[in-house]
């Protein structure tokens, strides 16, 4: 049985699974999908063609699955996916695709999403990725899993952040990062690798050597970034630099952040 305060609106045609939590005056619009155990706490909006996993939390004030802040928007039938275990803070917003776009926002599992960002219409969120206060994920960008993104960092549309990148506070990314890099500055300036992050992750010694290696040579080495990275091509045995390769070898519809750049 779900508990369902007695202020909150729930609209005909709204899907509630087993043992949710809908606390007090929140809306569920009548296309919205709520999995078993998740819970709303207080004045949340879920609307739109919104799909929630189980066992997520949206907390108070958050609207989710309102339609893009994009003036090109003509109020066709997209969505927004939620997928399981998140977390999602005060005042977070998130919404859904546009028909240019793909038609589908997308956040993976178990994510955290804190206080007062905003993710955009038809950006790609992968799995555990952190998005710190008040961050301003544009439309079309994609995080890949692992990502963070701290506080009041803002990264440009189309953008794309490969698997467990670190974006510190403030920093303004208007490039493509590689997997496992690092971003530190506020003129987004990639200035190393996750090192943190790979330690935490369990990664054998010798592959942060391995990525380490590969980062200075596309810091260091002759020619151009992307001839730097068919060299790595060529000699990497190890899996997560072959990563970058493929990550840099991929259509992007940005250029890509370079080392001291």
């Amino acid at each position: 049985m779900s508990r369902i305060h007695p202020s909150a609106v729930i609209e005909e045609g709204a899907k509630i699974g087993q043992d949710c939590v809908v606390g007090p005056f929140c809306v569920v619009g009548p296309n919205v999908v709520l999995g078993d155990r998740v819970e709303l706490k207080s004045h949340v909006v879920v609307t739109g063609n919104t799909s929630v996993g189980e066992d997520t939390v949206i907390f108070n004030f958050a609207v989710v699955g309102e339609i893009p802040q994009d003036k090109k928007f003509g109020g066709e039938d997209t969505r927004l996916e939620i997928g399981a275990r998140n977390r999602i803070r005060e005042h977070v917003t998130i919404n859904t695709g546009t028909s240019g776009g793909g038609g589908v926002t997308r956040i993976g599992n178990d994510g955290l999403f804190m206080a007062g960002c905003h993710v955009a219409h038809d950006a790609q969120v992968g799995d555990r990725v952190i998005v710190v206060n008040s961050v301003a994920i544009a439309g079309h960008v994609v995080l890949e899993d692992d990502v963070i993104v701290g506080g009041l960092a803002g990264v440009h549309q189309w953008v794309r952040i490969g698997r467990g990148a670190i974006i510190g506070g403030l920093a303004k990314v208007t490039h493509d990062v590689i997997p496992y890099g690092l971003v530190n500055s506020d003129s987004g300036v990639l200035a190393g690798l996750n090192l943190v992050g790979l330690k935490r992750a369990g990664l054998p010694r010798t592959e942060i050597s391995a990525l380490r290696a590969a980062f200075k040579e596309l810091a260091e080495g002759q020619g151009t970034f992307l001839e730097r990275i068919e060299r790595l091509a060529e000699s990497a045995e190890s899996a997560h630099v072959q990563e970058i390769v493929e990550f840099v070898r991929a259509h992007s519809d940005r250029s890509f952040l370079t080392p001291g750049v």
